[in-house]
């Protein structure tokens, strides 16, 4: 019996997949629930199962855009087991003796003559730029250069090159990095983006953690780190200015009463942002428990749609890369993203003197059209009022409790 498998469907709106990778071979055995593919759709990489066991026969190839409920492979059910796998071959010739030859000479002959030719559009190219056709490799059926390929050609600079240390490699972008760089062309284009910026002196926290991570860790399995401070400092300013905490929808605009909290973690994949939700009820050890199950969820390619969409709100941390300072764009559809940034002794005046200080830069970028000037730097200076108290401002006094020490 034959089983056709199915693309299923990896979320809402999600009508078509990328597959990224084969995991086996054409012909091979699989067992049932066998991972045998990684398939993009505009949202993550997932890993699609063996339906059955049985003999594959894969219908598509790697790079091959598929429709959600399109068949991608067969399984015959009724086959044995193999003691191996069974490996592609190079396609061979079964002609025997001189035809083959016959037929190899007439292809090479073939290629010979069109290697070199243009196409009218490429020759009215490189007749502007000065290149002889000759010096072009084409790509084109038969080494014929298109168009394409002379808007690539550079012109010599003279000196011949040595092209064994010029390689160039050329690569399809996935699914989803074409999606994230769909959607980050659209926020420059149609949102009215705008960046604040603000330092933050670390050093409270940095007591704070010296004080108490040891035992913080030991207690709860998990470290305290600086992205439960900003978190919490962001949920008590998005109460304090609510609008940085609302998405445009056409002509109306859609607030929330609560925070889901995207955060920016990098995974074998590219950068990805799941959610941590409701962070408003969350406490430091609730956030940071958050954080490293998303973050190992990420790195072991396990992240679902469902936890990377539906946030209100963004934090990214590019200070874990060495960045001093950048302007992080919108995650659509939300109105605001908080960047942070790595952390460096500065000279500042405390109390009309100069102090060596960890002072990290902070940036917050809004969308204007439904966010002022007033608001993004009223909650931006609030979060830098809670990092720099945090104690009376996040933890009501009372740090033991606040850290459930």
């Amino acid at each position: 019996m034959i089983l056709e498998m199915k693309v299923p469907s990896p979320g809402e709106s999600i009508t078509e997949v990328e597959v990224a990778s084969w995991l086996v071979e054409d012909g091979d055995y699989v067992e049932k629930d066998q991972a045998i593919a990684e398939v993009d759709s505009d949202k993550a990489t997932l890993e699609l199962p063996a339906e059955e066991s049985g003999i594959i026969t894969l219908k598509a190839e790697e790079g091959d855009a598929v429709d959600v409920g399109a068949v991608i492979c067969l399984i015959d059910m009724s086959a044995a087991k193999t003691s191996g796998t069974k490996k592609k071959e190079a396609a061979k010739d079964t002609t025997i003796g001189e035809p083959a030859k016959v037929v190899e000479t007439a292809a090479a002959e073939n290629a010979t003559y069109a290697t070199g030719s243009a196409s009218p559009a490429a020759k009215k190219i490189l007749a502007e730029k000065n290149i002889e056709a000759a010096s072009i490799k084409g790509t084109g059926k038969d080494g014929r250069i298109t168009k394409e390929d002379a808007i690539n050609a550079v012109p010599s600079m003279g000196e011949a090159l040595n092209e064994e240390n010029r390689k160039s490699d050329r690569k399809k972008l996935s699914m989803l990095r074409r999606k994230v760089a769909e959607r980050l062309v659209s926020v420059k284009n149609e949102t009215a983006m705008l960046t604040t910026f603000n330092e933050v002196d670390m050093k409270p926290i940095f007591d704070l953690r010296s004080k108490y991570k040891e035992n913080f860790k030991t207690k709860h399995e998990v470290g305290l780190g600086f992205m439960s401070f900003f978190t919490l400092a962001v949920v008590r300013a998005l109460k304090l200015f609510p609008d940085v905490n609302s998405m445009i929808d056409g002509d109306f605009k859609i607030s929330y009463d609560f925070a889901d909290i995207s955060i920016a973690v990098s995974g074998p994949k590219g950068l990805m942002v799941p959610v941590i939700r409701n962070a408003q009820d969350l406490s430091f050890r609730g956030v940071e428990s958050e954080v490293k199950r998303l973050a190992i969820r990420a790195r072991d390619g396990q992240i679902t749609v469902d936890e990377m969409t539906g946030g209100t709100f963004t934090i990214t941390n590019g200070g874990v890369f060495g960045s001093m300072l950048s302007t992080p764009i919108l995650n659509p559809p939300q109105s605001a993203i908080l960047g942070m940034h790595n952390i460096v002794e500065r000279p500042v005046a405390i109390d009309g003197k100069v102090e060596i200080r960890p002072i990290m830069y902070v940036a917050l970028s809004y969308d204007h059209r439904i966010i002022d000037g007033k608001e993004s730097v009223g909650f931006l200076v609030a979060v830098k009022e809670a990092l720099e108290n945090p104690v009376e401002l996040l933890m009501e006094g009372n740090e033991k409790k606040a850290l459930e020490l």
